[in-house]
């Protein structure tokens, strides 16, 4: 059992390596710079927390946290020599790029529970466990599409401005689908005043559904993509 274990930290480690390229501590520090930086802001701008503001301190660290690894991974591995290598293993697309998606979202939301738990001790009082896994939603969707895209471009640096560029209409739409079920920022602790509790969270359910719907085919359209290796090398 203890070989098993070990053999499973070991794949884990080594894997989290490649995904943040043997920078996960400079990421980890920039998610914490950039949490403490956006609570900064917002105490010299509204002092007042509750788990609206909270829900909103955490998604940015997220995307900071996912942004790299889905955008440049397949680049990565090209430019380490690695990527025709990989393409040799079999069923490689689950293996190792299914895998490694998996891994990055489980990091960030591990490092989204130390955040939310520094959150909870020292501005406001939460269940923290819902908080992160309403959080993820969002930032699974958009790890999803990064992927996707990722394997459409084929180029790191082309992935991320195309991203960004996407990430910025959804962010300029937010607001104008705030209590909408297709806002992918949507709140779902800031709770409009004029509609009923049940319309609410009917909202909430079908916009997390239409997350986790949209999410999915990204993923398999990403790894669809992915089988057509001579593309890629």
């Amino acid at each position: 059992m203890k070989s098993y274990l070990l053999l499973l930290y070991k794949l884990i480690t080594y894997n989290v390596k490649v995904i943040f390229a043997n920078k996960f501590v400079y990421f980890v520090l920039a998610a914490f710079l950039f949490f403490a930086f956006i609570i900064t802001l917002t105490i010299f701008d509204d002092p007042e927390f509750n788990e609206a503001a909270i829900y909103g301190f955490l998604v940015f660290p997220g995307l900071l946290l996912i942004f790299y690894p889905m955008a440049y991974g397949i680049q990565n591995d090209d430019d380490s020599k690695m990527l025709e290598t990989i393409f040799g293993i079999p069923n490689y697309r689950y293996k190792i790029y299914l895998v490694r998606f998996v891994l990055a979202i489980g990091v960030a939301g591990v490092i989204l529970l130390v955040l939310g738990s520094i959150a909870n001790v020292t501005l406001y009082r939460f269940s923290l466990l819902p908080m992160v896994g309403q959080v993820l939603f969002p930032i699974g969707f958009l790890s999803a599409l990064a992927f996707m895209l990722s394997t459409l471009i084929k180029n790191g640096n082309g992935t991320a401005i195309v991203i960004v560029i996407v990430a910025f209409i959804f962010f300029v739409f937010a607001e104008a689908l705030e209590y909408s079920v297709y806002n992918v920022f949507l709140n779902p602790f800031s709770e409009p005043r004029d509609m009923s509790e049940f319309i609410w969270h009917t909202i909430i359910f079908k916009n997390r559904l239409y997350l986790i719907v949209a999410s999915a085919l990204c993923l398999l359209y990403g790894m669809f993509n992915l089988q057509f290796r001579e593309k890629f090398v």
